[in-house]
């Protein structure tokens, strides 16, 4: 009944090869970067912020070109979410009357994007009140 043994024990040997150094270290360094991916994924969905988009606009300095008035702008989203159509307005206002109006589109705002443009008056911005503003948005 040894012999039996001896050979179960023996076909068991041969079935199963023992891992080489080079195995182990595949297995190993799968396992680390499926342990970062995971990881990664859990702490984005665990640090995601759940606001809606909150929208900013910040203008830049006036410029004269041609007798015409560029007032750059840029729109940041610090909100968790992401904003469609977005709709920025200016509006310069002198002696209490609205002179001159523009609005702009833009199309994509995702979270701690932003967005640059302009808007052009043939008025001289600083003979009044100047207010740049968003107006709107869709959530997609």
């Amino acid at each position: 009944m040894s012999q039996t043994n001896e050979f179960t024990h023996e076909k068991k040997e041969q079935q199963q090869p023992k891992r080489t150094l080079a195995e182990w270290v595949t297995f190993g360094a799968a396992s680390f970067i499926l342990a970062v991916v995971v990881s990664l994924v859990g702490y984005t969905w665990l640090n995601e912020k759940h606001q809606p988009p909150v929208l900013g606009v910040n203008n830049k300095t006036i410029q004269e070109v041609d007798g015409q008035f560029y007032i750059p702008f840029e729109v940041v989203n610090t909100g968790g979410e992401t904003a469609e159509s977005v709709q920025v307005i200016a509006e310069l206002q002198i002696d209490g009357e609205v002179e001159e109006a523009g609005d702009m589109q833009i199309d994509f705002l995702s979270s701690g994007e932003k967005e640059r443009g302009a808007f052009i008056f043939k008025r001289d911005p600083r003979q009044g009140q100047l207010t740049i503003r968003v107006s709107g948005y869709k959530l997609p």
